[in-house]
């Protein structure tokens, strides 16, 4: 069974990965570097700021820190124990997909997928009463996400176990944001 998850991850990573051209690579290395997704982040911080107040959006920014460091930090812990080879690194098939990037560190789970997901969980949890749209928040780890499959840095599987971990995580901090919130933020 866990043979043939192996081989249907590789399959999938190869179709996905083969989906790319150089037409579009300078597009994906954009979208995968997290520092240009800051005006998307100054975007959502304002209308944050602007539902809830200057207080409430500093309380939340703090919870979100947490939440990003606790994620990476458990992150890099799991890659280590499993160390997993990226795609771009295994010489059973980097002959064959499309590497755009090159990084030297292990693949599963992915730290992106992982870290978006928990912080879009996190914010939708919060946040989804406030702003009628707000589901289309899970875009950004979408395409984030899936900009490491098109480079040649990660399988589907790293994605989707980043996702699960990264929601988890979400969530959980979610429920202590609820019970830090209603201790000294009554209503």
């Amino acid at each position: 069974m866990l043979e043939k998850l192996k081989i249907l991850d590789v399959d999938l990573l190869i179709y996905l990965n083969g989906l790319g051209s150089e037409t579009y690579d300078v597009f994906w290395l954009f979208i995968t570097k997290q520092t240009n997704w800051t005006p998307f982040f100054l975007l959502l911080l304002y209308l944050i700021f602007k539902k809830i107040g200057t207080k409430q959006t500093l309380f939340l920014l703090l919870f979100v820190a947490i939440l990003v460091t606790f994620t990476d930090q458990a992150t890099n812990l799991v890659k280590n124990g499993f160390q997993r080879l990226r795609p771009c690194n295994n010489p059973e098939i980097n002959s064959f997909i499309r590497v755009v990037q090159v990084r030297k560190s292990f693949s599963f789970f992915s730290g992106h997928a992982a870290n978006t997901m928990a912080v879009a969980g996190f914010l939708y949890l919060i946040l989804k009463r406030h702003f009628k749209y707000f589901g289309l928040l899970f875009l950004w780890p979408l395409i984030f996400a899936y900009s490491r499959i098109y480079l040649g840095l990660h399988y589907p599987i790293d994605i989707f176990c980043g996702y699960l971990f990264g929601f988890t995580i979400g969530f959980l901090m979610y429920k202590i944001y609820q019970t830090v919130q209603k201790k000294y933020f009554p209503v």
